[in-house]
């Protein structure tokens, strides 16, 4: 059917939708998902695309490939943001942007032991505990735990106070001075709840009030000569002063609010979010989307509402840098509202301080725009010249690579990693333990293994798995390639299969199919491509082997003592947080762990103490 005549059928069908809330699913030829929407008005937006109407280039392209749609009428318009939202993430359509998983935020801990420590986690638990966050990453949640912990000389190790002071001997950070050294027991709780108060402090956004006792201390302690506290406090304050020389300040201190900007042309859109807490630039966050993605202000009322679903932090008021049309404002601020507890407003300022604030931040978003840009450009041009140097027929966007790695006969592990673009795709990534081979020489049987039990879920309804790869690349030679070649044959499947080649130094050299080798020291970006990759499918999987041997080694030390089995060894380790633990541990704190009988207890108390 020509496109023309498709389109007019397509605008037949809209005008006969109703004029109610909805959400409306676009379709390809495939039948596959590759748009979703919401309206209020079912009918005239959805027929708004097969109009002759202007579009720009995004939603033409998108509009182009359509071949059909399907819908849901919805009795509200909070009903139909739900569950645009929920279908989003279950089609993951090509042309939506991608909503981010919760899972993908850390936080900074406080636990409620008796003596308190901060810990980085990515789940915040319905317990005792304080909660710090959420961050837009990982290196920001380290960065500032590393922060808090240099400038106070809090512990970083996982001892258990006030169980393990004075057990050991002190660590090295004690020695570098770089800790308090709360484990020799010179250090009261009273001063490490001080501490840890003033980190709070800091994490808050309130290390004015820090630096403020501090001096006040400094000043005391010098009055009563006490001049070993004072030069502490003096050198707490310098670490203190040099932290808010980095921060921006760019409000009142009683300020807390979120920035939100939208930059976007026919190549990029960026959205821009500047975390404020008390006045300060805590945190920032960008999401990109390419050429494909259709984000424009419409759209701007679903990535709110998922951004702080996600999130769980919502400060009362939220700057936008663009204006917002009084429905949808009014919709996410009521949503918003429901999951804070508390009344959320969207504000667009037109002048004064706040509209100089909203447009740093949509500066930032178009100065990180441009910069995605010319990464894309790069690694899309570096993975062109890759598929014509391997003569491949489609540009490989993904590219799964494989490696072998065993220690003796045992663990024998398989690691599967994804590179989506050009950039590794951690969450993609797997490993396999092999199951059938039986000597552990045998890279072939195991290669063959791992890819066979990889592709049996090529028939998923979704997930990673049910992508087919582009290209596949073996940490292996010729034999390597023959013998997944002859697999995807057995198959039926046409995938790209090549060999990454070391040298005797055991360097990434060259690429191979089964019977040739391609140079490709000559081109630097293909060259740096393909070493990032061998090298990262080798660190993976050696990790995931050397973690999976940690694990037995651990455990099967305590399985020698006579009545202790895999799971009362698992709970001991669990309990005390290690081997260390469980040796420093006594015999009634043994048997207080779930599982452990009296009997247990001494049996494992005997067995590192009877030597002794």
């Amino acid at each position: 059917m020509a496109n023309t005549e498709l389109q007019a059928k397509l605008l037949q069908k809209a005008n006969t939708l109703p004029l109610t809330f909805g959400v409306y699913l676009m379709k390809d030829r495939h039948g596959k998902v590759i748009y979703v929407g919401k309206s209020r008005k079912l009918k005239n937006r959805v027929s708004q695309y097969f109009q002759n109407s202007e579009k720009n280039t995004k939603t033409a392209r998108m509009v182009s490939n359509v071949a059909d749609f399907d819908y849901y009428l919805c009795d509200n318009e909070m009903e139909a943001l739900s569950l645009e939202n929920s279908l989003i993430k279950q089609y993951t359509p090509k042309y939506n942007i991608r909503l981010k998983d919760a899972k993908s935020y850390p936080y900074i801990k406080l636990t409620g032991e008796e003596y308190p420590r901060f810990v980085f986690t990515r789940t915040r638990a319905n317990d005792k505990a304080k909660y710090f966050g959420p961050y837009s990453g990982v290196s920001t949640a380290y960065a500032l735990l590393e922060l808090v912990r240099r400038v106070l000389k809090l512990p970083s190790c996982s001892r258990v106070f006030p169980r393990d002071i004075g057990k050991e001997r002190p660590c090295i950070y004690y020695q570098m001075k770089r800790c308090r050294g709360l484990c020799t027991g010179k250090v009261s709780r009273e001063d490490h709840l001080r501490d840890v108060q003033y980190a709070v402090d800091i994490l808050s956004g309130r290390a004015h009030l820090v630096k403020r006792r501090l001096e006040e201390q400094m000043l005391a302690f010098a009055e009563e000569e006490q001049f070993e506290m004072a030069a502490r406090c003096r050198d707490t304050l310098q670490a203190l002063d040099a932290v808010r020389q980095k921060q921006k300040v760019v409000a009142s201190p009683d300020v807390e609010q979120d920035v939100v900007a939208l930059y976007s042309d026919e190549l990029c859109s960026c959205v821009s979010v500047f975390y404020i807490r008390n006045g300060i630039l805590q945190d920032k966050e960008e999401y990109f989307y390419g050429a494909d993605s259709i984000l424009e202000v419409e759209d701007m009322s679903t990535f709110l509402c998922n951004h702080y679903q996600v999130r769980q932090e919502i400060p009362s008021q939220i700057l936008l840098s663009f204006p917002m049309g009084q429905e949808d404002a009014s919709l996410v601020e009521n949503y918003l509202s429901g999951l804070a507890g508390y009344r959320v407003h969207l504000r667009t300022p037109e002048r004064g301080e706040l509209r100089t604030l909203c447009d740093m931040v949509e500066k930032n978003a178009a100065d990180q725009a441009k910069l995605y840009q010319i990464n894309t450009e790069k690694r899309e041009g570096t993975l062109s010249r890759l598929a014509q140097m391997l003569q491949l027929e489609a540009y490989p966007e993904r590219i799964e690579a494989y490696d072998i790695s065993n220690l003796g006969r045992e663990h024998l592990t398989a690691g599967m990693i994804v590179c989506k673009d050009g950039k590794f795709s951690k969450s993609d990534y797997r490993s396999f333990r092999i199951r059938s081979v039986q000597d552990s020489t045998d890279d072939y049987a195991s290669m063959r293994e791992a890819i066979e039990r990889r592709l049996e879920h090529l028939s998923d309804a979704s997930g990673s798995f049910s992508e087919l790869p582009d290209l596949i690349l073996l940490d292996g030679g010729r034999g390597h390639v023959s013998v997944i070649r002859e697999l995807l044959a057995e198959k039926g499947l046409d995938i790209p299969v090549f060999g990454m080649v070391k040298d005797d130094y055991h360097k990434t050299r060259a690429l191979c199919t089964d019977h040739d080798e391609i140079s490709i020291a000559r081109e630097h970006d293909v060259f740096s491509l393909i070493y990032r990759i061998q090298e990262e499918v080798h660190r993976f999987t050696v990790g995931k082997m050397e973690n999976a041997k940690r694990k037995t080694v651990k455990t099967s030390t305590l399985t020698k003592i006579s009545g202790i089995g895999p799971t009362k060894a698992k709970k001991l380790l669990s309990a005390f947080g290690g081997m260390a633990g469980v040796k420093a541990a006594d015999r009634d704190a043994i048997a207080a762990v779930s599982g452990i009988s009296e009997k247990d207890a001494e049996a494992v108390w005997e067995y590192f103490h009877s030597k002794a």
